[in-house]
């Protein structure tokens, strides 16, 4: 059952008009069994004044491409009804025509512009309308008797409209159905949703909920348990099992459903993802087609459904049956488009956006996390919706053409070019060893500020997890990923990128940047000194480099990695021959890693920075003191000592580093491989020969 979440204190500190439109369609879109991620649209006519003073009609409604549940005042645009009350009188009216006409009968062009489904508010006589996806309606809507069993539950008070795409027509017939029928109080569009009204913005609200839950209880009255879906087929593994093989899984996905643009992937196991996936009739629902025109927007007409038996535990033979099904779900794809495709029309990606696989979940995939956990979402209502039809009756579908229409259709088209432009490193995934550090933490910033989705890989998880959570505060959720790893523990970085296809399907880039510094004359160097710099230095940078090689050929997408090495990887340190050694050994672990990588696509390059100490655990540690009684100064001068020995004359700070780092991982770099930049502000010892 949906919850009323209307709350009289918080309605009562609402001015009167457009506040109370905000906080209804906020209330409304906090719950996805009521409306869909970017679905629906709420209204309000109010008394304006225009920019001559005058008194005029205006209806505020939703503008296209914003959601319910994150609305703000300026989401929603204002319109004159005196211009567009005329327009019922029309007999049709084309989707272009009517959308130029509506930008005329704006009360602002700074307004976004408005929904698709603005004449639907403006047709009907009432102050307050509310259009909704709520799962239990679409659930009627979508049932082949639906119309007769709405007449069960709601009597004479509803209008029921056949299924017309959203536009002047719905809404003229919306208008005349209720017009027609003085008892109605609600409209259920098929196969589409539901509509009602109110005179105030409270009672508009109430009447959603209580028809969504009349719908409900019609439904749960008759549902079987041991009969969703056919019954129960395949058990669901045990978690430990599907997160094992997910991790395996995931990266063949994503790079199996990355053609022309890489996707980033998500996965799902919730409780009613797996009753549905681990169900008889699972296989054949899922390939009937969109619940709704606003499912397969983000779903595809159909998900790609696995035929796998999870009892086999065979992740060898899953893998192999993935990569066949998503090869097979392209052409299928690809022959689709070609029978239905208008003059102008550019496929999409042909890949599927939702995997069904039995035992496991669902795998979703998206130009970033947030748009692959959107088709998850409304794959979600899509198991709801085809949860009540089927206990109602059968479920039906959309044609395949008017799916086709409703994917390419212009309007659509139009909100979903409102998203920002894609930068740089948008769907790329950067793994960042010593993440939490001056420069590992300068860099994962970058790296999102310009797209990037970061895994900040740490053996300081408090401070990676510290910055990581600004990062998502700032730009989102689950931009970046703190993991706790040691290095030179094979086992942990194995662990490490595990968790990274889990969360994102895969990785792109990794910066090898972990480290520590010792110093010590060379006869007196110990063993332990000599290994411990071998061991993060050396072994770590193998370890990191090796696991990330591996996951990338998987991918076979190609890939990038940038090792941060030294001056000291050139030039020898006085009082540093372990570290000065180690650092020589990266630089050409990576030239080795350049040469074999290249028929993979994948890229290994090198920064070689000089005295780094902002921000630097490093430089917080004895090594300060160190390198300052090797130059016979105190620890205090360094910064002065090394500034001086450019010849810029400048300090090297962790920001400076990062965009090496980035022009290296970046498509101005696409033809570089095996290269070292020194950015160490002229140290002329250290110059690359």
């Amino acid at each position: 059952m949906v919850k009323n979440l209307w709350s009289a204190e918080a309605a009562n500190n609402l001015t009167t008009g457009l506040d109370e439109l905000v906080y209804r369609s906020n209330l409304i879109g906090s719950d996805r069994a009521v409306c869909n991620w970017g679905g629906g649209n709420t209204s309000i006519k109010t008394v304006e004044k225009d920019f001559r003073g005058r008194d005029i009609e205006v209806m505020w409604v939703k503008g296209s491409g914003s959601d319910l549940a994150t609305m703000e005042a300026k989401n929603f645009t204002g319109l004159k009804l005196e211009d567009i009350r005329p327009l019922i009188d029309r007999e049709e009216m084309p989707d272009a025509e009517m959308v130029d006409y509506l930008s005329q009968c704006m009360i602002d062009s700074k307004h976004p512009r408005a929904s698709i489904e603005t004449l639907l508010h403006a047709f009907l006589p009432f102050k307050h309308v509310d259009h909704t996806h709520p799962d239990a309606i679409i659930s009627l809507c979508c049932a082949d008797n639906g119309k007769e069993l709405a007449k069960e539950i709601f009597g004479d008070r509803f209008v029921w409209v056949p299924y017309v795409r959203p536009g002047f027509t719905l809404s003229k017939m919306i208008a005349e159905g209720v017009q027609n029928n003085p008892s109605a109080d609600l409209v259920l569009m098929e196969k589409h949703g539901l509509v009602v009204w109110g005179e105030t913005a409270k009672e508009s609200y109430d009447k959603t909920i209580s028809v969504i839950n009349e719908a409900e209880n019609y439904i749960n009255g008759r549902l079987q348990e041991d009969a969703i879906f056919g019954g129960k087929q395949y058990d669901a593994l045990a978690e430990e099992d599907r997160l094992k093989i997910l991790a395996k899984l995931m990266p063949v996905i994503r790079g199996a459903v990355s053609d022309e643009k890489k996707m980033l992937l998500t996965h799902d196991t919730a409780a009613d993802i797996l009753e549905f996936v681990n169900s008889r009739d699972a296989a054949e629902l899922s390939q009937v087609g969109a619940a709704c025109p606003d499912h397969l927007v983000h779903t595809k007409m159909k998900p790609l459904y696995v035929d796998w038996d999870p009892s086999t535990k065979d992740a060898d033979q899953l893998i192999e049956t993935v990569k066949k099904g998503i090869a097979d779900f392209k052409k299928d794809y690809e022959a689709y488009f070609e029978r239905n495709k208008n003059e102008g029309d550019v496929m999409f990606e042909p890949a599927p956006r939702v995997i069904l696989i039995p035992g496991i979940g669902m795998v979703n995939s998206g130009k970033n996390t947030a748009m692959a956990n959107v088709s998850g979402a409304l794959y979600h209502r899509a198991v709801s919706v085809m949860k009540g039809s089927t206990t109602l009756g059968k479920f039906v579908s959309l044609n395949e053409a008017e799916s086709y229409n409703i994917e390419y259709w212009p309007l659509e088209l139009y909100k979903l070019s409102l998203a920002p432009a894609e930068a740089e490193f948008s769907r790329k995934v950067a793994f960042v060893t010593g993440g939490a550090g001056g420069i590992g933490s300068e860099t994962c910033r970058q790296f999102v500020a310009d797209g990037a989705h970061v895994v900040l890989a740490d053996l300081n998880l408090e401070g990676a997890e510290k910055v990581a959570a600004e990062i998502n505060e700032q730009y989102g959720e689950q931009r970046a990923l703190a993991v706790k790893m040691d290095v030179t523990s094979e086992e942990q970085v194995q662990e490490a990128f595990r968790q990274t296809a889990l969360a994102f399907g895969g990785v792109d880039v990794i910066v090898n940047n972990a480290g520590l510094a010792t110093s010590s004359p060379f006869g007196e160097t110990s063993v332990k000194e000599w290994d411990l710099n071998m061991n993060v230095l050396g072994k770590g940078y193998f370890l990191v480099a090796r696991e990330a090689f591996n996951q990338m050929k998987e991918q076979s997408i190609g890939g990038s990695m940038v090792f941060i090495g030294s001056k000291n990887s050139v030039y020898a340190g006085k009082n540093a021959s372990a570290y000065s050694s180690v650092k020589a050994l990266e630089a050409h672990l990576a030239r080795c890693i350049a040469a074999e990588g290249g028929e993979f696509g994948i890229r290994v390059n090198s920064v070689l920075p000089d005295a780094v100490l902002q921000g630097s655990a490093i430089w917080g540690s004895k090594w300060k003191e160190e390198r300052a009684a090797a130059y016979g100064i105190e620890p205090d001068q360094l910064d002065e000592h090394y500034r001086k020995r450019t010849t810029l004359l400048v300090n090297i700070y962790p920001k400076d580093i990062a965009e090496s780092i980035l022009f290296l991982a970046s498509s101005k770099a696409e033809k570089t491989t095996g290269c070292m930049i020194t950015v160490d502000g002229g140290v002329p010892a250290a110059f690359t020969r």
